[in-house]
């Protein structure tokens, strides 16, 4: 029997369920609802020293984020628009997947990524988007088809977490459900 594929979600801000720490969890439980295991990093896990490519020395939230990403078969990467592009809390943790370049899979390759974005209005939730995508790109990561833009000055989330847009709420499951679905097709390539 082939082994649950694992979703690593990693985004968000230092404000306790955000609302890209929430649009996160309505992606990772789509996947889960797939049949993956799943692992969100959000909030003060991400609360990590700056990247330096010439210390070795890590944080052990640092450490607990690379060995995630390192065991994954898919990634949703999650980022507040921050002044056109992502914040730098979330850029410091993706610097740190310069970790994993000497790995047998180095950085993103072999794995799907989904980019979720949310801003106070369309223009800083897009171009954040598009910035985590080209960042997947260059990590050599597979970007889903969909990527998802939240528009967080109008109403989305409810004080429950959950998503009151019906639209953003199936983008956001779909987009789960397409990192589930490359991630269980490279699970079972790879045990063939």
């Amino acid at each position: 029997m082939t082994r649950k594929p694992l979703i690593v979600g990693l985004g968000g801000t230092l404000r306790d369920f955000s609302s890209t720490e929430k649009a996160l969890r309505i992606a990772l439980d789509a996947a889960e609802a797939e049949g993956c295991e799943t692992v969100l990093i959000a909030g003060r896990a991400l609360d990590l020293p700056p990247y330096s490519p010439e210390d070795e020395r890590r944080s052990d939230e640092a450490s607990r984020m690379i060995e995630a990403i390192r065991r994954s078969d898919g990634v949703i990467l999650g980022s507040p628009g921050y002044h056109g592009g992502m914040s730098g809390l979330v850029k410091n943790a993706i610097d740190y997947i310069e970790d994993l370049r000497t790995d047998a899979r180095p950085y993103l390759e072999g794995r799907a990524v989904g980019a979720v974005a949310t801003g106070g209005g369309w223009q800083g939730a897009v171009t954040t988007m598009n910035a985590l995508r080209d960042v997947v790109h260059a990590l050599r990561g597979w970007n889903t088809p969909l990527g998802v833009a939240v528009n967080t000055a109008e109403p989305v989330f409810g004080p429950d977490g959950g998503c009151e847009d019906a639209k953003i709420r199936g983008q956001l499951e779909a987009l789960g459900r397409q990192v589930a679905g490359f991630a269980r097709a490279a699970v079972g390539d790879a045990a063939a």
